[in-house]
């Protein structure tokens, strides 16, 4: 059951990217995360005592926020239109 498809990969890569191959862009990376804690956070809705999906999820979480650490010492313009764009911080 994967979360992304090849092409809604492609789509996030061109749109936060710039091109499909630029796979490597923080923003790009960022969002992909984005998207699987969420796909995550929804199966640990309905099954809670699955503790190996909720210690990927610390760790995805983790992840994230040292991306969005390092985004906002790079680029802090990026960094806040980012977490706009995607709701993640208040």
């Amino acid at each position: 059951m994967p979360t992304l498809t090849t092409e809604k990969k492609a789509q996030v890569f061109t749109d936060f990217g710039g091109k499909a191959t630029n796979t490597g862009s923080i923003e790009a990376q960022i969002v992909l995360l984005t998207e699987r804690i969420s796909h995550i956070s929804e199966h640990l809705q309905g099954n809670k005592k699955d503790f190996s999906s909720n210690r990927g999820l610390l760790q995805l979480v983790g992840e994230r926020k040292r991306l969005l650490s390092y985004l906002s010492k790079q680029n802090l313009k990026g960094y806040r239109e980012l977490i706009e764009k995607l709701g993640i911080r208040k």
